[in-house]
């Protein structure tokens, strides 16, 4: 009776809109995630078939020349372009800020080495020499991947640091009982002389034989590396991060993930088997939605929140709007108050805007994977207390974001800016390429402007051929004929009384309105072309 109650009002039944959840869908060429939080897009990821992502990478490399004025050698790693790594990560790293240390009782202290510096690395790792790095950023444009001897393994709930002895617990964990639990944990934990381990995030309320199972996993995967380094000459690959879907279902099946809906059956399988290996509430979390005549991201509304990543312009619940320029040296985000009349109190709803505005900035900077140096144009404000209320917001958004962050209090012409660590190519830069016509720039010249250029270079080539060739055919866009035809029929009619034969003019709606070509009429071999 209880079940045709539930099959009847639908209680059971994966639902999109309800609470956290993580659609995956698998097509032949590629493979798309999406985090939903009641039924609003905030993460993204795309995998494509042939896509190689070397991010966590490990890499048996050899030093090919060393850059004393960079501060910087580069690593020969078997790619197209040798990596990057700048002295200062070729030393082992102090613990990272994000990070509390815990000092681990019945380990000796160590005898107080010779520290090492910038000026040693090129003695350390002279060119020729062989080097064990792993990929803390993906090639992006022209440039290389970035590297760093500072080895780490990312398990579910801990990091091992196999170069490194250092313990720690992530900041983001701030219950005190909870960090005080986790510390006595490590204490426990029974990890090899030299190396160290980094509790993650997800640890919270986690007992303590999944530390020990993770660890386990970790340490077995180390050994299978270090197996994998001697038996292999450099350049070599002796690992690689999971796919897409493994690593989704790594980071995102926590607590706050209320479901996963995949639309392939295989692949809800091999995330069923991950899932188990957390735990049997995992697993009956992951569910298989069967393909029917609409593909699961337009079944969930997904498809015209991804279409808005890709838009400049992206509008407020408000009624205000961002507008987000991506350049080759930082992003720019305007925000405007745009239709946003719904207070008469000026300030009210200009602090409204910046606050929609710097909560949805930091959504866009995950979901279109952008960073680097941004700056927010905020609307400006008069009071220091609205200010401060738009800079927590970010804070308080940004703390979603797993790649780091830093942000800086406005400035007193009203700009924000901030830093979000760059790890692979943006969004945009994965999945466009720069227009053949207007290279990138997102203008083409107007009809009125290339009538002028036209008619410079008729003028020019009459004058060269005027004694050589006689009627001259011109091939324009159909856009420059009918300025040709109208406004500027006249000033052609000069131009042909100019030259001894006719001027023939032809359209080409195919081609780009920038090019066009000058033939000699009784050959038709160009003459001239743009």
């Amino acid at each position: 009776m209880i079940q045709n109650i539930k099959r009847l009002i639908g209680i059971g039944k994966p639902d999109p809109m309800r609470g956290n959840t993580l659609i995956v869908n698998v097509e032949k060429l590629e493979r798309r995630v999406a985090l939903l939080e009641e039924g609003y897009l905030e993460e993204y990821s795309v995998e494509r078939e042939g896509d190689q992502n070397i991010v966590g990478g490990i890499f048996k490399g050899r030093v090919k020349n060393i850059e004393p004025g960079l501060k910087a050698m580069f690593v020969d790693i078997g790619m197209e372009k040798n990596a990057f790594l700048h002295f200062w990560d070729a030393i082992p790293a102090a613990l990272d800020s994000g990070l509390e240390e815990i000092q681990r009782e019945g380990r000796r202290k160590k005898k107080k080495q010779k520290k090492i510096t910038s000026k040693d690395i090129p003695d350390i790792y002279p060119i020729g020499s062989e080097i064990v790095i792993q990929v803390s950023k993906g090639p992006i444009g022209t440039k290389g991947p970035r590297v760093t001897t500072n080895i780490s393994l990312a398990g579910r709930y801990l990091v091992l640091m196999p170069y490194t002895e250092q313990f720690g617990i992530s900041r983001k964990i701030d219950d005190p009982k909870e960090r005080q639990r986790l510390r006595k944990i490590v204490q426990k934990l029974d990890v090899p002389e030299g190396m160290g381990i980094i509790m993650r995030t997800v640890a919270q309320g986690t007992r303590a034989r999944h530390f020990v199972r993770d660890l386990a996993m970790l340490l077995e995967q180390w050994d299978e590396i270090e197996a994998r380094r001697e038996n292999n000459p450099a350049p070599a690959c002796v690992f690689q991060e999971p796919g897409l879907i493994e690593r989704a279902a790594r980071d995102f099946l926590t607590d706050e993930v209320n479901q996963i809906l995949c639309d392939d059956a295989e692949t809800t399988e091999t995330i069923r088997t991950i899932a188990g290996k957390i735990s049997r509430r995992a697993k009956r979390r992951v569910h298989h939605l069967p393909t029917s005549t609409q593909p699961i991201f337009e079944r969930v509304g997904i498809d015209k929140q991804i279409e808005e990543a890709f838009s400049r312009q992206v509008w407020l619940p408000c009624g205000g709007y961002i507008v987000i320029d991506e350049t080759e040296a930082l992003i720019a985000i305007d925000v405007n108050t745009g239709r946003n009349r719904g207070s008469k109190d000026v300030d009210k709803m200009i602090l409204e805007t910046n606050i929609e505005a710097a909560e949805e900035v930091a959504r866009q900077l995950r979901l279109r994977n952008i960073g680097g140096l941004v700056v927010i144009d905020l609307i400006d404000m008069r009071h220091r207390r609205d200010q401060t209320a738009v800079y927590k917001a970010i804070r308080e958004r940004l703390k979603r974001d797993k790649a780091k962050t830093q942000v800086l209090q406005i400035s007193p012409i009203g700009l924000m800016e901030m830093t979000r660590q760059r790890l692979n190519e943006s969004l945009r830069d994965s999945m466009y390429e720069p227009c053949p016509y207007c290279q990138g720039r997102g203008r083409v010249k107007t009809p009125m402007t290339m009538s002028i250029e036209i008619q410079r270079r008729l003028h020019t080539t009459i004058q060269k051929h005027r004694d050589t060739v006689g009627d001259l055919v011109v091939i324009v866009n159909s856009d420059v004929l009918n300025r040709f035809k109208s406004e500027d029929s006249n000033l052609l009619v000069e131009l042909e009384r100019s030259h001894s034969g006719r001027l023939i003019f032809r359209s080409d709606p195919s081609l780009n309105r920038e090019r066009f070509a000058i033939l000699d009429a009784s050959t038709e071999k160009a003459i001239d072309q743009g």
